[in-house]
């Protein structure tokens, strides 16, 4: 990935984009050629030396039985929104602006392990679902479901993990403009009702 300088992501940034409830595009070369599948993860400190990614996929999904050559690689995407150029104070001095995309991303590379035991599904699901449902006032959980239907969904999927061996990570949020255009990107995106985007303006200004 093309990374300048000022838009390398720092070791905080990597982590939070690891550790954050999310989903990531699963890209493997095969013999097959290119393929991909989105798949919702959880992030795994304990495995290898520098953790891994665990998901899962449907059973009838080729991309697991076809096995991978060379390294995987997982791609996050955390907040990204268009920028208009009317946001920037510079516009009003001098006019000499356009739009932009602003976004951060996470390119993880490593070893894909398939998981094809009920055991490790079963705690990969229960935990991938408290990620999600923990905040909830009503959180559903595994055993919500009767047992039986449980299992069959689970002879329906295969697990799979990435475990890590380097990661490439950039984050695209205005450092190269001056402040007032960054604070005027901020505001812009903030009233138009997209936090996210707006607090992470603000933080890599702040670090």
């Amino acid at each position: 990935m093309y990374i300048p300088a000022h838009f390398a992501a720092g070791p905080d940034a990597i982590q939070d984009l690891l550790a954050r409830p999310g989903a990531a595009n699963l890209v493997t070369m095969t013999d097959a050629g290119l393929l991909a599948t989105l798949l919702p993860f959880a992030f795994s400190r304990d495995v290898g030396e520098y953790g891994a990614l665990q998901a899962h996929m449907a059973r009838n999904n080729p991309q697991w039985s076809s096995p991978a050559t060379g390294e995987a690689l997982a791609v996050i995407q955390g907040p990204d929104d268009y920028i208009s150029p009317s946001w920037y104070a510079s516009k009003a001095a001098h006019g000499r602006v356009v739009p932009t995309w602003n976004y951060s991303t996470l390119h993880v590379y490593g070893k894909l392990t398939i998981h094809d035991d009920a055991g490790w599904l079963a705690r990969h699901v229960r935990h991938l679902t408290g990620l999600h449902e923990g905040g909830r006032e009503h959180p559903w959980a595994v055993e919500d479901a009767p047992d039986k239907f449980i299992a069959g969904q689970l002879r329906a999927i295969v697990g799979v993990e990435l475990v890590i061996t380097r990661v490439e990570a950039k984050e695209k949020l205005s450092q190269n403009r001056s402040d007032a255009d960054a604070a005027g990107v901020a505001a812009g995106l903030r009233a138009e009702g997209r936090e996210a985007a707006a607090a992470a303006v603000e933080r890599v200004r702040v670090g």
